[in-house]
């Protein structure tokens, strides 16, 4: 795999990050990954617009575009990726051994891989941890990935396909890497940003493709009980697009796609064929 790290582009087993990088020691880091459609990064500038967001929530500064594209361009090319993953990292750079970061410029990685099909349906897990929705990094798309590792392995164990976890107001918050939206007589419902979930690209859009197809949507919060009490549910993520719920903790939902989820699948669809970067 080809690699573009701190402005070199090479092989994964030649290109090094410094061991005392405050990525890998605390976390400090911010990132993004992009669908890519036909070579292209599908997006690119709204999820660029998120990934200044997060970075600049942690005090970090994310290169100019136009080195960053040209970088994401090199790696697609490097790997002839036309249907892909792109993940975008910068995290603090070389630190001390401690919460305080140290005064090295910042390290920026940028990958790529060929991706995975998802299923047409998952099942999902309610696990037993919170998020936070008042937390300083509640919001931000950070490199701090342990408690979704876990809630993902403990979903695993149980024959799911994703966890979900509530927020500590016991109110549906998210997904690991995913977020929710649940429908029921008719009206599409997902947590808003005060819930504490992280506000997705695909989300947006999925919002904006419901106003334009007359679909009602409310951004409102929801008890954790709403997921499994809903006639369709479904996942939203930059590579999964509209993944339908058929099950939570094991209890199928009704109808897995449902006609909204299928719906908004098709018009999401028609979306990425039509504007690449909408």
């Amino acid at each position: 795999m080809k690699l573009w790290v701190d402005g070199v582009l090479g092989d994964e087993s030649e290109l090094r990050v410094s061991p005392l990088d405050h990525g890998l020691l605390v976390g400090d880091g911010a990132f993004e990954t992009l669908r890519v459609y036909r070579g292209v990064p599908f997006a690119w500038h709204r999820h660029l617009r998120r990934l200044e967001r997060s970075a600049g929530g942690l005090g970090l500064h994310i290169p100019p575009e136009e080195t960053l594209r040209a970088a994401a361009d090199a790696v697609l090319a490097a790997n002839e990726l036309l249907e892909a993953r792109l993940r975008i990292t910068i995290t603090g750079g070389r630190s001390p051994l401690g919460s305080e970061r140290g005064s090295a410029p910042v390290t920026r990685i940028v990958a790529a891989s060929e991706l995975a099909p998802w299923k047409e349906t998952a099942g999902v897990c309610i696990v037993p941890w919170r998020r936070n929705e008042r937390g300083a990094t509640t919001g931000l798309k950070t490199i701090s990935y342990a408690d979704n590792v876990r809630a993902l392995a403990y979903a695993y164990e149980r024959g799911a396909d994703e966890a979900i976890f509530a927020n500590t107001r016991d109110e549906l918050c998210e997904a690991t890497g995913s977020n929710v939206f649940v429908a029921r007589e008719g009206i599409l419902r997902t947590p808003p940003a005060s819930a504490g979930c992280l506000l997705g690209v695909t989300r947006a859009l999925l919002i904006t493709l419901a106003e334009r197809a007359s679909i009602p949507l409310e951004e409102v919060a929801l008890p954790i009980s709403a997921l499994a009490e809903s006639e369709e549910a479904f996942l939203s993520s930059t590579t999964r697009e509209v993944q339908a719920i058929a099950a939570v903790d094991g209890r199928p939902l009704p109808d897995a796609p449902g006609p909204i989820t299928r719906r908004l699948a098709g018009l999401f669809r028609e979306l990425v064929a039509s504007d690449i970067d909408p």
